[in-house]
């Protein structure tokens, strides 16, 4: 069979000193430790990176979408949490799409959109935790913007592959098909309506986001577009700081992004597969990875059943993350059997995206995640701002009456997005993450599982054979029968015997279930920085 086995890397992990940057695009990563060589910290390239992505990686993120940030400061050794997760609209009622015909949430288009988030997340981010002014955060992204970047393949296929869906309107097809075409690997892309946009919030800030110029260009064109976001739903928006959640896993303190995403689902995993000696299993034995699968269903069965934004829902997140919980999840996998029906636990009450982490010189860090939601987001180009607009409302949320994701006006859905961090004492030991949707719970898992109970380096561990039990929680793919695609590097024995407990197996060839997973480890004796970025797409981790 073609390609690398099982323990062999297509690349070498990264190491260095003084500073270090993963993204998913080599431009971006070199935006990155730009700041940091000129004296910025992690903050200060965290966002520079993600303003890069937003221009060269047009399909996972930008001004249009969300982002979500935990921030480990050195001198205190404390994390912060950014949330930038818009709700929807002030007019998106239940009814409103009950009565014209819908059964789900339309997937794409102008009614699929919530208020943008990742404008306040990057100025919020900067103003708490950053060193240089705004504006020169913007430099690299407003100059690829203007004057163009070499498409990737990868860019390409992007393009391509959504070519239908964003021909459906004329804005947004005069950006991705000039000529009506998809344009080739190697052509100098450029956006010269999005580097105005970019300009604008550079000197404006946030203000001309959500209350100027492009506030009003967006609401102008959605209301003559049939959506339904408005200037008075954006004007409203500020992101929320605050603490994140955590739990320990053996001896580590893991911390993920809190509620309205699904970085719950990560910690209950880890509680409940903790029960296991996973070590003594070995990384590619197929026991491993059933119970990790299994694992899997029961915490998305819980966040199914229980989670929602957390203003409208009271989400027993303290019994959730609880070890108690999860041994009693943990007691319900039959070791022997994949299971078909997956219950949520008894509890009493009383895309796309694309993910950076940066490490500097100081020992401060930035776990930075950013989305459109599905890849183009809504498919949707704001009129002349150039802005893809998410399709965040149309993926995340219901239209099940009672459920405690049902859309509701000024609520935030349910959110794919998260990251992570961990540390040992108070000290940080990694920080890592990956896009994917209801693949980052389950792909972050097996990393983290990777990096502490088998020791791999960060390369190693974003390399290693993959893959993900879907459905996941996006309304639009349920109900549907489990099938777990899984890459073949495992080899044959390991996903007969999966299949011969139960398990429809799917097989994605050598690298194809996708991801773009980037981590940062530090030595906890020398400082030395260790960075792997994931080969399944067009990333680069550097350092300095």
């Amino acid at each position: 069979m073609a390609g690398r086995r099982v323990g062999e890397t297509r690349r070498a992990a990264v190491l260095a000193r003084s500073g270090m940057v993963a993204t998913a695009h080599p431009l971006a990563t070199a935006a990155g430790l730009e700041v940091l060589q000129r004296g910025g910290n992690a903050m200060d390239a965290a966002v520079a990176a993600a303003l890069v992505t937003g221009v060269v990686l047009p399909a996972m993120c930008g001004l249009g979408g969300d982002a979500f940030v935990l921030y480990y400061e050195a001198a205190t050794r404390k994390v912060t949490t950014f949330y930038g997760s818009g709700p929807a609209p002030a007019t998106a009622t239940r009814d409103f799409f009950l009565e014209r015909g819908f059964q789900k949430m339309p997937f794409y288009g102008p009614l699929s959109v919530s208020v943008p988030g990742a404008v306040s997340v990057y100025f919020t981010a900067i103003e708490r935790f950053g060193t240089w002014k705004p504006g020169a955060l913007f430099e690299r992204a407003i100059q690829y913007a203007e004057e163009g970047f070499p498409l990737t393949e990868q860019g390409s296929q992007a393009i391509a592959a959504n070519a239908a869906e964003l021909a459906k309107y004329p804005t947004s097809a005069a950006v991705f098909l000039p000529g009506g075409d998809v344009p080739r690997p190697g052509t100098v892309f450029r956006q010269p309506d999005l580097a105005r946009s970019l300009r604008l919030v550079a000197e404006g800030g946030p203000d001309v986001f959500y209350r100027g110029e492009i506030a009003e260009a967006i609401s102008r064109f959605m209301a003559e577009s049939g959506g339904l976001l408005t200037k008075d739903d954006l004007a409203g928006y500020r992101c929320e700081v605050g603490e994140p959640i955590q739990t320990t896993y053996r001896g580590y303190t893991v911390y993920e992004t809190g509620l309205p995403t699904q970085g719950h689902i990560v910690l209950e995993e880890l509680n409940i597969v903790e029960q296991a000696d996973l070590a003594g299993l070995g990384p590619d034995s197929p026991h491993l990875i059933h119970l990790l699968v299994e694992a899997k269903k029961l915490a998305f069965a819980d966040r199914l059943a229980y989670s929602g934004d957390p203003h409208f829902v009271d989400v027993p997140l303290g019994t959730l993350l609880s070890k108690e919980f999860a041994q009693r999840r943990f007691a319900e996998i039959d070791p022997e059997r994949a299971r078909d029906e997956v219950p949520a636990g008894a509890i009493e009450r009383g895309g796309e995206t694309t993910y950076l982490c940066v490490v500097d010189r100081w020992g401060n860090a930035a776990s930075f995640i950013h989305s459109l939601s599905a890849a183009f987001g809504s498919q949707v180009v704001a009129g002349r701002t150039g802005i893809l607009l998410n399709n965040r409302a149309g993926r995340g949320f219901t239209l099940e009456e009672g459920h405690p994701n049902v859309i509701a006006p000024g609520k935030r859905t349910m959110h794919t997005l998260n990251c992570w961090l961990i540390t040992q004492g108070d000290r940080l030991r990694w920080v890592g993450g990956t896009p994917g949707g209801d693949q980052q719970p389950q792909w972050n898992l097996q990393v983290i599982v990777n990096l502490i109970d088998f020791g791999m380096d960060p390369q190693r561990a974003v390399e290693h054979p993959r893959w993900y039990s879907f459905p996941g929680t996006d309304p639009i793919n349920l109900p549907n029968d489990f099938v777990l695609r899984i890459e073949d590097r495992y080899g044959e024995a390991v996903l007969a015997e999966l299949e011969r407990r139960g398990h429809r197996v799917q097989r994605l060839g050598d690298w194809g279930s996708g991801g773009a997973a980037q981590v940062i480890a530090v030595d906890p004796e020398t400082g030395v920085l260790t960075a792997g970025s994931d080969p399944r797409v067009e990333g680069l981790a550097l350092g300095f």
